[in-house]
């Protein structure tokens, strides 16, 4: 069983989104792998708060050409479809956790390549605007 201490470390984690700060943090320096990498997590973190402030979309490792390659590994057949099931899992693979569970298709379930681009770059916005103020 946790301590108090532990728990209210736990919750400060969660409230202040800690890990998935850390979690961009750390996959920004791998993706580009800087010289400096500690005047490159500095920038990171000023361009998240500039991004927070401002209301511009932030940062984030997958473009539109990143997710036409996903869409593609899900759809083989090029049907220009794919499941619900499969758009869920895609969108959770990338790390996005608030998954829009009514997207256009879901009642014929056909997601179509539109409206997973759409949804996979709009949840991406959101994971890279969503911290805390530093």
């Amino acid at each position: 069983m946790a301590t108090q201490r532990e728990e209210d470390a736990a919750d400060y984690l969660k409230k202040h989104k800690i890990i998935e700060l850390m979690d961009y943090l750390t996959s920004m320096l791998f993706f580009h792998r800087p010289e400096k990498p500690r005047e490159f997590l500095v920038e990171q973190l000023e361009q998240l708060k500039i991004s927070q402030q401002s209301g511009v979309k932030g940062a984030n490792l997958f473009n539109k050409s990143n997710l036409d390659a996903v869409f593609g590994i899900l759809d083989p057949t090029n049907q220009k479809y794919i499941t619900f099931a499969q758009y869920k899992h895609a969108l959770t693979t990338l790390g996005i956790k608030d998954i829009n569970e009514c997207p256009d298709g879901v009642n014929e379930d056909r997601i179509t390549h539109e409206t997973f681009k759409t949804e996979a770059m709009q949840g991406l916005q959101r994971c890279s605007a969503t911290y805390e103020q530093l």
